[in-house]
C-alpha cells in the first residue's frame, strides 16, 4: 500500500487585504465534500425519522413504483 502523499498546507489568497479564496491540497477538498455529504444525509434521516411511520399494502407500493424490467 502506498504511503500517502504529506498533505499540503491552505494557501489564502488575499484581495485588497481581504481573505478571498482558499486553495486546499485535492484529497483534502474530497474529504471536505464527503463530510458535508454525510452531514446532508444525517439532516435528511432525522427528518425522516420525526414523520410517522405508515404501512402500505404491496399493491399500493406496486402501483406507485411499477416494474422496469
Amino acid at each position: 500500500m502506498k504511503a500517502k502523499a504529506r498533505r499540503c498546507k491552505p494557501k489564502v489568497v488575499v484581495q485588497d487585504g481581504q481573505p478571498v479564496a482558499v486553495i486546499l491540497d485535492i484529497d483534502h477538498y474530497q474529504e471536505l465534500l464527503e463530510r458535508l455529504e454525510d452531514v446532508e444525509d444525517l439532516q435528511i434521516l432525522m427528518a425522516m425519522r420525526k414523520k410517522p411511520l405508515r404501512f402500505r399494502k404491496l399493491e399500493e407500493f406496486l402501483q406507485e413504483y411499477p416494474r422496469r424490467v
